[in-house]
């Protein structure tokens, strides 16, 4: 007798995506005589292909496709894909804009292709999410506010009820945002996105955070929380972990990415930031289920979580290039900078960082 799995129905009829695709790049200022890329792996979704192709044949653009011979996982970020091959780097960057259906986060050919002034738009979500996460009208005018904010500020305070109590210092590094689309040269940004973080100076995250059940380990993971996480942290690194089961897996990710029994890399804090896309939902889990694919987006972008991560920098411009990397969009937590809050238990204070959720 012959088991099927049971799996959760696809609810956007698949002929709507190169509709999608359409509205995705005219957000992103596609135009008639530009080039794009598409950049795919042996996993790549080929619907995703054909909508691209279609959708920028529609708005007048030349496009092709880069399949690279690897397949990128989410839980091992960096991975070079492209530059191996002769020509594959160039040929990216003439392009006016590459479409990337893998994660290029913290790889070297990512920044030589920015600067070059391609604009890059990262598509790594299901269909449905596509969908749900276009961004609503006042996005990215929220995520510049934001991004000003962080970008003055010199020291950033994260509290909770549940204990957290972290302070670090700001500036070292650059301010990153992300708004939905790539419209902007040499802009990276995530189809799905609407957040902003930035990296700490080194050295100087000190205090306690306590990830709450509820809390959402988005990598390398994809789960809710179940049970208190609580880490102490001095001048730049998780020196404890303390806790049940999450505290175990956190642990043992970490000790496991050791390069060698004295690398500290990715128990280093990493990129800091909050969401503001009301497209994004907390509650993604649990109505769709923990497929990463369902999560990439909507568990990092929505409203007034605060994201807090371990592991690589080279995004930023560091040098830590650690597979260690864990990112945990944590709820209910208060920002401050340079003692202004601008989020308050969860909720945003800054009447800017508001956005209106649109009914899809």
């Amino acid at each position: 007798m012959r088991t099927v799995a049971a799996v959760r129905a696809q609810e956007i009829n698949p002929a709507r995506l190169t509709g999608l695709y359409r509205r995705e790049f005219e957000l992103c200022q596609v135009k008639s005589g530009e080039t794009v890329v598409v950049l795919t792996d042996l996993a790549a979704r080929r619907e995703y292909v054909e909508a691209a192709f279609a959708a920028a044949d529609d708005l007048g653009a030349d496009i092709y496709e880069i399949c690279v011979n690897a397949i990128p996982s989410w839980t091992k970020v960096g991975v070079p894909t492209v530059g191996k091959c002769k020509g594959t780097l160039d040929a990216i960057r003439q392009a006016d804009i590459l479409v990337c259906l893998h994660i290029p986060l913290f790889t070297a050919w990512l920044k030589e292709v920015m600067n070059g002034g391609t604009r890059v738009l990262m598509i790594i979500d299901a269909p449905d999410d596509l969908e749900q996460l276009l961004a609503p009208k006042g996005l990215k005018e929220a995520v510049k506010h934001a991004h000003g904010r962080l970008a003055q500020a010199r020291e950033m305070r994260i509290l909770s009820d549940a204990g957290t109590d972290l302070t670090v210092k700001c500036g070292e590094y650059p301010v990153m945002s992300q708004w939905g689309y790539a419209d902007e040269p040499g802009h990276f940004d995530h189809w799905g996105g609407g957040h902003v973080h930035t990296f700490p100076n080194e050295g100087t995250a000190n205090g306690t955070v306590v990830v709450q059940p509820g809390d959402i380990v988005v990598l390398p993971y994809c789960r809710y929380v179940q049970d208190p996480i609580r880490l102490e942290i001095r001048d730049g690194f998780i020196r404890k972990i303390e806790g049940g089961l999450d505290a175990k897996l956190m642990n043992d990710w970490l000790e496991d990415n050791r390069a060698h029994p004295g690398d500290m890399d990715g128990h280093a804090v990493s990129h800091l930031g909050w969401g503001l896309n009301p497209q994004a939902r907390w509650y993604n889990i649990a109505l769709n289920g923990d497929a990463p694919e369902r999560s990439h987006a909507s568990a990092r972008t929505f409203p007034g979580n605060f994201l807090f991560s371990t592991g690589p920098n080279t995004q930023g411009g560091g040098k830590r290039r650690t597979k260690g990397h864990y990112d945990v969009p944590m709820r209910d937590c208060t920002v401050l900078l340079d003692n202004a809050t601008v989020i308050e238990r969860g909720k945003f204070v800054d009447p800017a960082m508001i956005v209106q959720r649109e009914t899809r």
